[in-house]
């Protein structure tokens, strides 16, 4: 047990260099553990021995090293989030009787990772490995809604970031700002033609134990998407496949 703190304070380390834009002096990093300077010399000292974390002498910095790269990789290769949503999705075609599939934000795009197609039910556009503008989408609006607003931002910085298939969705950030607000309002997201004409989607965000939106779970049926049964599912999906990550909905 007595290694139980140390561990906890190396996994914090993967954690915060994870979402740093680039390497960080070492008194950042001691101030975001909150822990002396020295304590924190050591404990990196100790990872860079394993290969999680770099030291860039001429810039007296410390980023991630390679074997950070390989966990990142070996993630990737094992698919857990597809193994944990896929379960949750077959039962919840089996419920509403549509298509569901589970979609990751890629940049501007969300891309299809699971489709579960019910039976006699026409193919959809979303197969996996399909991608698609993030903000023409239901589960990418749902994803969008629940990151920060400087992340919104990032991805969306002018005009022609905003790909158009059609004469609807939005083609701003005041635009996309003003959906996604009543995306958060409304508690889902959803779209009406605007990605295949005649079908529509709703969609419900998945969240790690950040609260960080990482999937969102969508169904998609010709017609109106809007229904009370269709978002209940959706919802009641996600929060399950969340609650398997160590999220909390909020």
């Amino acid at each position: 047990m007595s290694h139980v703190p140390a561990a906890t304070r190396a996994l914090r380390v993967l954690r915060f260099l994870a979402r740093q834009p680039e390497p960080v002096t070492l008194d950042r990093l001691a101030r975001e553990l909150d822990v002396p300077r020295s304590s924190a010399y050591h404990l990196v000292g100790a990872m860079i021995a394993e290969g999680f974390v770099v030291h860039l002498p001429e810039e007296h910095r410390y980023g991630l090293g390679l074997a950070a790269f390989e966990v990142g990789s070996g993630y990737t290769r094992q698919e857990p989030l597809q193994r944990i949503a896929r379960p949750h999705l077959a039962a919840l075609v089996d419920a509403v009787g549509q298509s569901a599939h589970l979609a990751v934000l890629h940049g501007r795009e969300v891309l299809y990772v699971v489709e579960e197609r019910a039976p006699g039910r026409p193919p959809l556009v979303t197969d996996v490995g399909v991608r698609l503008p993030a903000h023409l989408t239901a589960s990418g609006r749902a994803i969008l809604a629940a990151l920060p607003t400087n992340q919104v931002r990032a991805l969306y910085p002018d005009r022609s970031a905003f790909v158009t298939r059609g004469p609807d969705g939005p083609s701003s950030l005041t635009a996309l700002r003003q959906l996604l607000t009543e995306t958060r309002r409304r508690g889902y997201a959803f779209e009406d033609g605007e990605i295949t004409p005649g079908f529509g989607s709703v969609a419900s965000p998945v969240l790690d134990h950040n609260e960080h939106p990482v999937a969102a779970v969508a169904i998609t049926v010709p017609g109106d998407a809007d229904q009370p049964r269709l978002v209940a599912g959706a919802r009641r999906t996600a929060e399950q496949v969340s609650r398997r990550l160590g999220g909390a909905r909020r």
